[in-house]
């Protein structure tokens, strides 16, 4: 009997190592490069995120500024004192809009009412959000990323800071 299930043991050990040792097959040529993501610089990031906190924080408003590159990835985010804590998403979530559809996140909501599809695309990924407060970041025509504001009580007038501070902010 234990021979018998050292035997078995030696067996599946055995299978087990010959599926480990399977060939892989040939390799796969890679594909090619990613473009690198273009953004704007840091400073000009960092800048253009304390325009929008001004902007907002002259008229009352306590907010989250984030600036992504024109991959998607955040490269600054600040949070004016007080601002609550969920509005870093919501910007994140407004800029990332705008960088998908290459045009303001309310702008997106605004066809979003008209347009089934887009509405379904919309609802059924969980990084977009339609509401007022991301702009997506041009320099000759060319996308370099976006900036999402959040937490003004009401998504235009988190709007109102993000065109001040892109009118503010030179980035190419």
């Amino acid at each position: 009997m234990k021979a018998a299930a050292i035997g078995a043991m030696l067996a599946l050990a055995a299978s087990g190592s010959a599926l480990a040792q399977a060939p892989a097959g040939p390799p796969r040529p890679p594909g090619p490069p990613s473009p690198p993501a273009k953004g704007p610089s840091s400073a000009a990031a960092v800048a253009l995120a304390q325009a929008a906190i001004a902007a907002c924080a002259a008229n009352g408003y306590k907010v989250t500024a984030v600036v992504l590159n024109s991959a998607g990835v955040l490269r600054v985010q600040i949070s004016s004192d007080g601002a609550p804590e969920m509005t870093g998403a919501v910007g994140v979530r407004k800029a990332f809009t705008a960088i998908t559809f290459k045009e303001p996140s309310g702008a997106v909501g605004d066809k979003a009412k008209t347009d089934p599809a887009l509405a379904d695309r919309i609802k059924n990924d969980p990084k977009l959000i339609t509401w007022a407060g991301g702009q997506p970041l041009m320099v000759g025509g060319e996308l370099i990323g976006a900036i999402g504001v959040s937490g003004a009580p009401g998504g235009d007038k988190d709007d109102a800071c993000v065109t001040a501070a892109i009118s503010k902010v030179k980035l190419g």
